[in-house]
């Protein structure tokens, strides 16, 4: 049967600090606010050390990297970016998802439970009053959503991450209205709710647009056999995330999956044993590899989570350094061509 559950509160207190206490409890140490600047590697192309922004080195045993796919991109080493390994990432792209926060001024009809949704907007959503210990509240709903899919590459006729935050929630408030009929008020601030009827009393009090302009990879036909192993060609450097190969798709899960495999990989090199084999590489990769121009690596711009490929909420200086380093991002569709 179906196994679902939810924390009972906000992941950095109830998930990240438990297992950073125990990381330190065992003589560990978490360093945040240190961005990585470069993998500087020797002569043989293994790992010499991490180069930080701070201009520290890190010298360590065993690298592994939990980048996402197109950070990875960003990050290689000229060294390596001849190596079918890494050429196969090309065929790997990370997608925009958006992550919204609503809270109502009464309590929606709900069941403690995540649904899936048939809007063509909301992928799933669940009403955290309810679900979730920490915003427990029987008189007033607060809804999480992901709103995807939000590009073209994931389906989409508009480029929603181009959107204003605005816009993003009038379109959400439309959709809510067809899956709340008789619940979402008419709000003339969200003119997509103007044909609610007089029974809908519930406003939307407040909002959080969280963007992802490069979330989880593209699942569109022919990519599973181009995410790699956890192995790599690399000694002692292991990678880890959702994109790489393991039973589910680009999610918590896969990467919760991804990082236990990178945890094997590392933990059976350690008792001495060979490393578990790389995955296989196709052929077609393997030929155009030997062909590739390496070139100095790009490496991230800016600080904070959009530039390293997490969500936020964004404001001007995020929006211009989206704008400058993925510019991909702004391109308009050929539906909103068509309408303009």
């Amino acid at each position: 049967g179906l196994q679902m559950a939810f924390l009972d509160g906000n992941q950095p207190d109830r998930l990240c600090k438990p297992m950073a206490d125990h990381v330190e409890k065992a003589g560990g140490k978490i360093v945040m606010s240190s961005p990585l600047k470069e993998i500087v590697t020797a002569d043989d192309g293994s790992i010499n050390h991490l180069l930080l922004r701070s201009g520290e080195k890190i010298v360590a045993d065993e690298y592994v990297s939990a980048m996402p796919v197109d950070i990875v991109k960003r990050m290689t080493p000229k060294a390596w970016q001849n190596m079918p390994f890494f050429r196969q990432l090309d065929e790997l792209e990370g997608i925009p998802v958006i992550n919204l926060h609503m809270w109502f001024d009464r309590k929606l009809k709900n069941v403690d439970h995540l649904c899936f949704s048939r809007s063509p907007l909301l992928s799933v959503y669940a009403d955290m009053s309810t679900t979730c210990k920490e915003y427990l509240d029987p008189d007033k709903s607060m809804l999480e959503l992901v709103f995807a899919p939000c590009s073209p590459l994931a389906g989409a006729k508009i480029n929603w991450i181009g959107k204003s935050d605005e816009e993003i929630i009038d379109a959400t408030m439309g959709d809510l209205a067809r899956l709340f009929p008789t619940e979402i008020a008419n709000d003339e601030k969200w003119p997509s709710t103007s044909e609610q009827g007089p029974n809908g009393k519930a406003k939307l009090v407040k909002y959080s647009v969280v963007k992802v302009p490069r979330s989880v990879y593209a699942a569109i036909p022919g990519r599973n056999k181009y995410r790699p192993s956890q192995t790599t060609p690399i000694p002692q450097f292991t990678m880890c995330g959702c994109f790489t190969s393991q039973k589910f798709l680009g999610s918590m899960e896969g990467a919760t999956l991804a990082g236990k495999l990178a945890a094997e990989v590392i933990a059976n090199r350690a008792i001495g044993n060979a490393d578990k084999p790389i995955k296989e590489i196709q052929q077609h990769i393997i030929d155009a590899a030997a062909n590739h121009v390496a070139k100095e690596p790009v490496g991230v711009k800016g600080d904070g989570a959009i530039a390293f490929g997490a969500g936020y909420t964004m404001g001007k200086s995020e929006e211009a350094l989206l704008k400058e380093s993925d510019p991909a991002q702004y391109e308009k569709t050929e539906s909103e061509v068509a309408m303009a």
